[in-house]
């Protein structure tokens, strides 16, 4: 069975001419891995048919054999591809993944969210002009789709579906929890109930800062966790020392009362001292 035409990125029937260094690649990934520079996708101005091999102005089908280049073309981003119901956003500069419909572009954040996403997201402004902050690649123009967390930032899904599979919760960059944890919450609640702390610890506190919701309150100590008293998160930092509580004597201890007896006791009696005499 022939193989499809192009490539391991894009589905298409020919090769763009590298404005930079000349060569031809079926795209720019291609071109990229294999050059010491990269290939401006926008300075694309020739392609060469991978039917009749003509070297020719780019558009969607050869001007001599007629061939389709791409089910999809775009004439700014010289995007040729198979219909994924793709569409070139301005804002962006770039072509995204469609349906166009179901998206809108957020000016703030300045990136394509799900229509589900407006108003209902923390924008974050030019959030999507950083690299992911676990790869550190670039997030605007990849091809590895995004995640939009609670607190606003951007991952790759593939490295949040990695950090999560390591165990961390947390944002790499504010340290705000990527998911609904209240069923991680109960959990240490249902641990920290079963697990008392030793007597020297017992009134211990501690002053924490919570990584969701910002509060600082001072809390009990516990080596499993401290909880926030403003949401109920143990995403928290300890905000100094352990406040360890200081016992008051018990006033009915009989060891207390003898020992207050025998210094009464012994107490030398005081004699009459003559008055000092006024000052005029």
């Amino acid at each position: 069975m022939a193989s499809p035409p192009g490539c391991e990125h894009y589905r298409r029937s020919c090769l763009l001419k590298a404005p930079c260094c000349g060569k031809l690649y079926v795209c720019r990934l291609c071109h990229d891995a294999e050059e010491n520079h990269q290939m401006d996708r926008f300075k694309v101005k020739e392609v060469q048919c991978s039917e009749c091999h003509t070297l020719q102005q780019a558009q969607q089908n050869c001007q001599q054999c007629h061939a389709q280049f791409g089910e999809y073309y775009c004439d700014i981003c010289h995007l040729f591809d198979k219909d994924k119901k793709q569409y070139h956003c301005i804002p962006c500069g770039i072509c995204r993944i469609g349906p166009k419909e179901k998206y809108f572009h957020c000016d703030k954040c300045n990136l394509c969210l799900a229509l589900d996403l407006r108003g209902n997201h923390k924008c974050v402004e030019n959030v999507s002009r950083q690299n992911c902050p676990v790869c550190m690649e670039d997030i605007h123009t990849s091809r590895i789709g995004a995640l939009v967390l609670p607190c606003g930032h951007l991952l790759h899904k593939t490295c949040f579906d990695e950090m999560i599979g390591t165990g961390v919760y947390r944002c790499p960059l504010c340290k705000h929890s990527v998911c609904n944890m209240e069923k991680q919450w109960g959990m240490i609640d249902e641990e920290i109930t079963q697990t008392p702390m030793p007597s020297v610890y017992q009134g211990a506190t501690v002053n924490i800062i919570c990584n969701d919701c910002q509060a600082r309150c001072n809390v009990p100590f516990h080596v499993l966790g401290m909880k926030c008293k403003g949401c109920g998160s143990y995403n928290t930092a300890r905000d100094g020392g352990l406040i360890l509580q200081q016992e008051l004597p018990d006033p009915q201890d009989p060891a207390l009362a003898n020992e207050s007896e025998s210094e009464t006791d012994t107490e030398p009696e005081i004699e009459n001292q003559p008055e000092s005499p006024s000052l005029d």
